[in-house]
């Protein structure tokens, strides 16, 4: 079974090259918005690394359970600690002992060895949907000694966005018998701490706070000093000779009918915990088997299975509408509706997931309010949405478009999102919250920081973009004429001829306001200010779209524009080098980044509108589709996958060479949007009614 899923192995020479090895990260998820997560060292650099990360209102209200497990191994006369923690004295890891290997296969795996006489294996995993998170163990003693090895958790209940300060709450430890869980219970109003092992002794210590040292919240100018606390430890003797080949270590953030739970029994034993292992790395197989069935006869490299695992990694259960959801990004954004929506073709549609498309379309309509759909759900209660996006709503008609060209189910659309939809376009007529409008020149337009581009400091957009947005009109355009498509479908000619006539009006529009001759490319803002004619990547939304707002010439100047002065080989440059604004390196606190994030840095996602605009102006002609994957994509696919966030693709990249990945170190669209140009536009895996669909248009 592991022969047909990925690896990524890091063997004992690059893992003793400790600065970049810190840099080097994973990421395993469980489907409800909870994850464990560190470096291949076992080092946790981040506040947001821990072994439990348990959503507790999925999938957000994230918290740090486990920090981390650190091991000892004792024998007569030495002692190796295998676990390692920065602290603001120490900041050398000095006493680090590396792994000797570490191993995603696709499951975190550490190998430590302690010369010949040796051998332990860790491997991290977390069970479907559970608030939990599986260690497992196997240890070999080729020496003539027993051996003691000693595992202690460091436990937290904090916010993964906070720090804990020492004695800042106390600790209720209870265990009824060796055979049931330990039940750790924090001073305060949250779900208690389960710890089980049917191997394993638990020795309960003094309790003491153990100092842990983020050295990137450091770097990132965020709170670095925090706190975890270690109970005591779980012990095992090994006698000469002797091996282990599996214990385990389980933990969970303890619910009022965990007992009920198949969780609870199933930790209970070895064998109930490595059956979840081998349901986990099935569910794996299951969803590269079920792409490969979907897709015949293309090459099923490791760098595509990575893409098809990590994409769904983003896909969650939302509590509060018992539906989907897609997080952002790993490891801090929660589930937004921009990101979520430009996501799910590439999530979803074309691995031929066409259920939780479905249902994620259904959470952001079912929450839609005034005519918008949410732009992010809180991470802390009260949990109310917040609505301050002009585009997410668009793209959540796009989307639909996408779905009905890969499942052509009109009906299904008619019966869940049609009257959705028409209120959506009547309330952005009449004008709705934050400015937004159709104007007397029938473009869309909108307040300040509702675009993608909503980066602030100390309050205030660093680019404000109030007025109309190139993109925004782009796909204000691409609504009306879906929504053309399906007044025609439904017979509903009166609405029909109310769409075409605002698309006609704003297709004119645009054409005499954002066109920039001296340039030849488009305008990024219109507004009663001027025009703003800076060399942004958001006009590249005007030739990708289904129902483009540009003429192929015009189309074909905003590509070649984008791709002599933006492209990088993982992505799209946010301003042009030229520009005096220009910001090449992503850094320092807050402030830095946020003055960066738009002013140069170099986002992936938007690799997939570009491949689609670069290869539909071309026919998709077999030579051109061979030079976008090799120039576009084929870095992105082939090297990123292999640093920073191991598996998957990073959020943003310095626009100077040679381009380090920063921000999250898993981003949605990040991987969405390029697998999607790879399938549909490069491998010409087109959806299977997009003709029958798009006749359905008068345009």
């Amino acid at each position: 079974m592991e022969r047909r899923l990925p690896t990524i192995a890091i063997d004992a020479e690059a893992l003793a090259d400790v600065e970049k090895a810190l840099k080097t990260e994973w990421l395993v998820t469980n489907g409800s918005g909870g994850y464990a997560s560190s470096t291949v060292l076992g080092v946790n650099t981040r506040k947001y690394h821990g072994l439990l990360v348990a959503a507790l209102n999925p999938p957000v209200g994230r918290h740090v359970i486990l920090a981390k497990l650190d091991e000892e191994i004792r024998f007569d006369d030495q002692q190796f600690y295998l676990g390692a923690n920065e602290n603001t004295t120490a900041l050398q890891l000095k006493d680090l002992i590396t792994p000797s290997a570490f191993e995603l296969a696709p499951l975190p795996t550490y190998t430590y060895r302690i010369g010949d006489r040796f051998q332990l294996k860790k491997t991290i995993f977390m069970p479907h949907e559970k608030n939990a998170s599986v260690i497992l163990y196997e240890a070999t003693n080729n020496s003539e000694e027993r051996v003691r090895i000693s595992v202690s958790p460091l436990i937290n209940c904090r916010s993964f966005h906070s720090v804990t300060s020492k004695d800042q709450f106390r600790w209720d430890i209870t265990q009824k018998k060796p055979s049931e869980p330990l039940i750790i219970q924090p001073s305060l109003d949250f779900p208690a701490l389960a710890l089980f092992s049917a191997d394993l002794r638990f020795v309960t210590g003094l309790g003491e706070w153990v100092e842990t040292y983020y050295r990137v919240e450091a770097e990132r100018g965020e709170s670095s000093s925090d706190y975890n606390f270690r109970p005591g430890f779980f012990e095992l003797f090994l006698a000469p000779h002797e091996t282990r080949r599996r214990f385990a270590i389980a933990v969970a953030s303890q619910s009022e009918h965990m007992e009920e739970d198949t969780l609870w029994e199933s930790c209970k034993s070895l064998a109930g915990i490595e059956t979840l292992h081998d349901l986990e790395l099935k569910r794996r197989v299951r969803l590269l088997d079920n792409f490969r069935n979907q897709y015949q006869n293309i090459s099923f490299e490791d760098w595509l299975r990575w893409l098809v695992l990590a994409a769904e990694a983003f896909i969650v259960n939302r509590q509060s509408s018992n539906g989907r959801s897609v997080i952002a990004g790993y490891h801090w954004f929660a589930d937004w509706g921009r990101d979520s929506l430009i996501s799910l073709p590439g999530l979803t549609l074309a691995l031929g997931n066409f259920e939780d498309a479905r249902r994620i379309l259904y959470t952001f309509s079912q929450h839609c309010f005034e005519g918008l759909v949410p732009n992010s759900f809180s991470d802390n209660p009260p949990w109310t949405p917040a609505y301050n996006t002009v585009d997410a709503t668009l793209w959540h008609i796009n989307a639909i478009l996408q779905y009905l060209k890969y499942t052509g189910d009109f009906q299904l659309v008619q019966q869940m999102f049609w009257p959705f939809l028409q209120s959506v376009i009547d309330h952005h007529i009449r004008g709705t919250l934050f400015g937004i409008h159709v104007d007397a020149d029938g473009l869309l337009a909108h307040g300040a920081q509702l675009t993608w581009v909503d980066a602030a400091v100390d309050g205030k957009p660093v680019l404000p973009r109030e007025g109309k947005a190139v993109e925004i009109q782009a796909l204000w355009y691409n609504a009306l004429r879906i929504m053309e498509l399906l007044a025609n479908r439904y017979d509903q000619s009166g609405k029909a001829a109310q769409y075409t006539m605002l698309a006609e009006k704003a297709k004119k529009s645009f054409l005499e306001k954002f066109w920039n001759p001296q340039k030849s490319c488009l305008f990024d803002v219109v507004n009663a200010a001027g025009k703003d004619d800076s060399l942004r990547p958001n006009q590249i939304i005007a030739a990708s779209l289904d129902f483009p707002v540009l003429d192929k010439v015009k189309a074909e100047l905003v590509v070649e524009s984008v791709w002599k002065r933006l492209l990088t080989p993982f992505g799209l440059r946010t301003l042009a080098i030229s520009d005096p604004r220009y910001i090449g390196v992503y850094r320092g606190d807050r402030h830095q980044r946020d003055m960066a994030y738009h002013n140069g840095t170099v986002w992936a996602w938007l690799l997939g509108p570009f491949t689609t605009a670069f290869l539909k102006l071309r026919s998709y002609e077999a030579h051109w589709r061979s030079i976008a994957f090799e120039n576009f994509l084929k870095p992105l696919f082939t090297v990123e996958l292999y640093r920073a966030g191991l598996g998957s693709i990073s959020e943003i990249f310095d626009g100077d060479s040679p381009h380090e990945p920063k921000g999250c170190i898993a981003q949605a669209w990040s991987v969405a949007e390029p697998l999607r140009a790879y399938m549909e536009d490069v491998l010409l895996k087109r959806p299977p009614y997009e003709r029958e669909v798009l006749r359905s248009s008068a345009a």
